[in-house]
């Protein structure tokens, strides 16, 4: 489940080329945009289940440290990579572990790590997309051209800030910091939406429910 720039480690979890993404009508849109629902488009899904396969079963063996038949947020960050050889920020694991630890026990069982696996490998696809000099990083030319076929228009300035934010010193964005990026987007998308009740790209706000919404899309 490690992302290396070569696309090429057993586990990397990249899909064949054909997929496509960013199909119009997919969700709310910004004007002109193509649409944000997860599931959808560019956004991988939620979804999944079923009969878990060997391979997550092998996986979730290899990534419970402890055998609790449990894995923390702290065990999944040991097991993923970004193209530096660096572990994912910790973030980027609190995040996802978040996403599907329905009982919020702190922790995913392997039914629900099955759920985040392809979760995650479905990222590691659309990063890989974007990623088109295959540098194992998303710079900015690439994430606006990413944030344009997701259905955002982006001012260059508001680009150059989210790239900053990601990395001050380098300028470019990891996996992980992609996929923290590309969640907290869709969350203020979704908290935008069913504020702007005109469906005319604005909406007014008092300064508490504006920082509630902040705190709670940021987590």
């Amino acid at each position: 489940m490690a992302y290396n720039p070569g696309y090429g480690q057993p586990g990397a979890g990249y899909a064949q080329p054909g997929a496509e993404y960013g199909q119009p009508g997919a969700g709310y849109t910004q004007p002109g945009g193509q649409g944000l629902e997860m599931g959808h488009g560019p956004y991988p899904s939620l979804g999944g289940g079923g009969t878990v396969s060997p391979q997550v079963q092998q996986w979730f063996r290899a990534v419970d440290k402890d055998q609790s038949g449990f894995i923390t947020a702290v065990e999944l960050r040991s097991a993923l990579v970004n193209a530096n050889g660096q572990q994912f920020s910790e973030i980027a694991c609190n995040l996802m572990l978040g996403m599907f630890d329905k009982d919020r026990s702190g922790h995913v069982n392997v039914e629900e790590f099955d759920k985040l696996y392809t979760y995650v490998n479905q990222w590691l696809t659309v990063f890989k997309t974007y990623d088109t000099d295959q540098s194992g990083h998303i710079e900015e030319e690439e994430l606006s051209k990413a944030f344009t076929q997701m259905g955002f228009r982006f001012t260059p300035e508001f680009i150059s800030f989210l790239i900053k934010r990601c990395d001050p010193r380098e300028g470019k964005v990891s996996v992980d910091n992609f996929i923290v990026l590309c969640v907290q987007l869709q969350r203020f998308t979704e908290a935008f939406r069913t504020r702007d009740t005109q469906q005319n790209g604005t909406v007014t706000i008092g300064f508490e429910e504006f920082l509630n919404i902040a705190l709670s899309c940021s987590i």
